[in-house]
């Protein structure tokens, strides 16, 4: 496997909250050949979505996990299950693709949402649950402004009075979405897909792909599995040659994540800070926390373009001198656990769930931009359907199958993302 950043990055990371939290199960390690219709590489919430939506419908589907179960993004995020998807603003996504696939794509992510909270309903599964909605915050007198030119603006002494205390300037809601526990909404997934007769394989990575014959076959370090059709599901933990065409299409970048030890109703009060509505604020390389039904203070930040331990060090610095510049009652609140994880992004700025051109029975879903939990969901289940040539009767604009473009500079990629860095802390002064 050849991936982007550096080994650092694909390890396990002991500081992980959600590991925690998970009960002791696992899945089996490919040690023999065998056959499937579809072969899912990538064991997260898309792969799981994509299985589950199979199995559900007949057909026989195999998933491959490189590592131990919710070991990439699905089991390092902030539980944040909202809208979002895409880089691209409303009014931007009309500007290139028309007003009918804007309103397309809004409606898409509302039922990403909606999809994630049926899965949780009609599989019983206990993910802890709660905020209602989720509420930007603005960190500038100039994004309060903006905020104040659109319905629903909520001024500083309103937010106080809601319990969402801090150097506000004002904030907007937005009604839709909730937050969870990731890992136990992919556990649940794993028993769903499983119950419903898909195969799950762990520490079993595909190191070869090809097609002969019209099938494919996929190599792993213990068996090979052939199938009729493959679907990529591997997001900001693609390696570049599995299969060559993914060969710098995506962006990987960090998102680093801490969890304070549980925090007491006065010392809640003393920060202003007792609601349990998720948030994110203003900024371009923003901060998005939640304090969580336990107690705990889930903080996290965009940011990192590098793995290494140097890198890791100053990022550790960074976020803790941002969480306690924003709630200084909370300084000397204990941090108990601290990780990281890959956000993927495409050039297009839009996520590609489609057919892989002139690759006959392969296919992809991945770029969320940081907002995978619901809509790399909702993308797993599409291109489920897509593959089975069924009409999901759910919202999709068709942008969402135009084939990604590639990232010049190719394995230097990364250095283009650090000018924009460089401006946008400027910007979020």
């Amino acid at each position: 496997m050849r991936r982007l950043f550096e080994a650092d990055a694909y390890k396990p990371q002991p500081g992980n909250y959600w590991a925690t939290t998970r009960p002791k199960s696992d899945w089996p390690t490919l040690e023999n050949d065998g056959q499937t219709e579809v072969a899912i590489i990538g064991g997260g919430f898309t792969g799981l979505n994509a299985a589950l939506a199979l199995a559900e419908h007949g057909v026989a589907a195999t998933v491959l996990e490189a590592e131990t179960p919710g070991f990439g993004a699905s089991g390092r995020n902030g539980g944040f299950c909202c809208q979002g998807g895409a880089l691209l603003e409303s009014e931007a996504l009309r500007k290139r693709f028309g007003a009918e696939e804007a309103d397309l794509w809004a409606q898409a992510e509302n039922a990403a949402i909606d999809h994630v909270a049926g899965l949780l309903e009609t599989h019983g599964i206990n993910a802890d649950t709660h905020s209602n909605g989720e509420i930007c915050l603005a960190h500038s007198k100039s994004a309060a402004r903006r905020m104040a030119k659109k319905p629903g603006f909520i001024p500083p002494v309103a937010l106080k009075e809601q319990g969402l205390g801090g150097p506000w300037l004002g904030g907007s809601r937005t009604p839709k979405g909730f937050a969870l526990n990731p890992q136990k909404y992919h556990d649940g997934l794993a028993r769903a897909a499983f119950g419903a007769g898909a195969k799950l394989f762990a520490r079993s990575p595909v190191t070869a792909l090809s097609q002969s014959g019209g099938k494919w076959r996929l190599q792993t370090p213990h068996g090979t599995i052939t199938a009729d059709k493959v679907i990529l599901a591997t997001n900001g933990y693609s390696s570049e040659d599995i299969p060559s065409w993914l060969r710098s299409r995506t962006m990987p970048v960090q998102s680093s994540v801490i969890v304070t030890r549980p925090i007491k109703a006065e010392e809640q009060d003393a920060a202003g800070w007792t609601s349990d509505m998720m948030a994110y604020d203003s900024r371009a390389l923003l901060h998005y926390f939640r304090l969580m039904p336990n107690g705990r203070f889930l903080f996290g930040m965009r940011g990192g373009l590098r793995a290494t331990p140097r890198a890791q060090r100053a990022i550790s610095r960074k976020i803790r001198k941002d969480f306690r510049a924003l709630f200084p009652a909370w300084r000397d609140i204990e941090i108990e656990y601290e990780w990281s994880g890959l956000v993927c992004l495409m050039a297009s700025l839009v996520p590609f769930i489609g057919p892989v051109p002139e690759q006959s029975g392969l296919f992809a879903a991945l770029g969320y931009h940081g907002n995978g939990v619901a809509f790399g969901s909702f993308a797993g289940r599409l291109i489920a359907h897509q593959l089975m040539d069924k009409d999901p009767k759910t919202p999709a604009p068709m942008f969402l199958r135009t084939p990604p473009g590639r990232f010049p500079f190719g394995m230097h990629r990364r250095h283009l993302l650090r000018p924009a860095y460089l401006a946008a802390d400027l910007l979020d002064l």
